[in-house]
């Protein structure tokens, strides 16, 4: 990607974090982007263009974000590999104090909550969102090898709904981040340690306490 492609896409995550979708106006952007109106135009076509492709690259910087603290595959080698630790960092990490994130994530659920309105939107979220739930099931049947497809992907679009519901509520100031993330380990202990068919229960009073 060319670096002022990419620096409009930079600029549409804020300006549609900023103003929300339907405040996107090229006039803008093409200033946040210190770029000319013809320029954007030219490398996305239109205004779905613009959508669609900040939509992907939104999901591109939080697969870099969520991942950037995560051993690489050829190292830890001395250390095992702790899935369900994996698991947790992967869904903590969309919860930063960050600009970065706090740019994502609102952006993130402007882009969502127009496509209730705008349905040329409904089929690049869907595939965004397929994308990502894909992604944690992956991850949960590595820390829950027991579980099946159908119930990995239950629960991961459980985890990324609730993700998505504490990150609004936390950017919006209705609930402080710490207790964000709290609720979100709760939840993910939960759902790990929950009773699946083919394993037994655990012992009464076993549960967990929120760390």
């Amino acid at each position: 990607m060319s670096d002022r492609r990419t620096a409009i896409l930079q600029a549409a995550t804020r300006v549609i974090a900023r103003r929300g979708v339907r405040g996107l106006r090229m006039g803008e952007l093409a200033s946040e982007a210190g770029v000319s109106t013809a320029l954007i135009y030219y490398h996305f076509t239109d205004r779905a263009g613009i959508l669609r492709q900040t939509l992907e690259y939104i999901g591109d910087r939080a697969d870099h974000y969520t991942a950037e603290d995560r051993p690489a595959p050829d190292q830890g080698h001395n250390q095992p590999k702790d899935p369900r630790a994996d698991l947790e960092q992967v869904l903590l990490l969309e919860l930063q104090d960050t600009t970065e994130v706090r740019e994502n994530s609102t952006a993130w659920g402007e882009l969502r909550a127009t496509a209730v309105f705008e349905p040329e939107l409904r089929q690049d979220l869907a595939r965004s969102t397929h994308g990502w739930v894909h992604d944690i099931a992956g991850l949960l049947s590595q820390a829950a090898p027991d579980g099946t497809a159908p119930s990995h992907t239950a629960t991961a679009e459980r985890l990324t709904a609730l993700v998505e519901g504490l990150s609004v509520r936390w950017l919006s100031g209705s609930l402080p981040i710490e207790q964000a993330r709290r609720l979100l380990r709760g939840a993910i202990e939960a759902e790990l340690d929950a009773p699946r068919p083919g394993r037994a229960a655990p012992v009464a009073g076993g549960g967990f306490g929120g760390s």
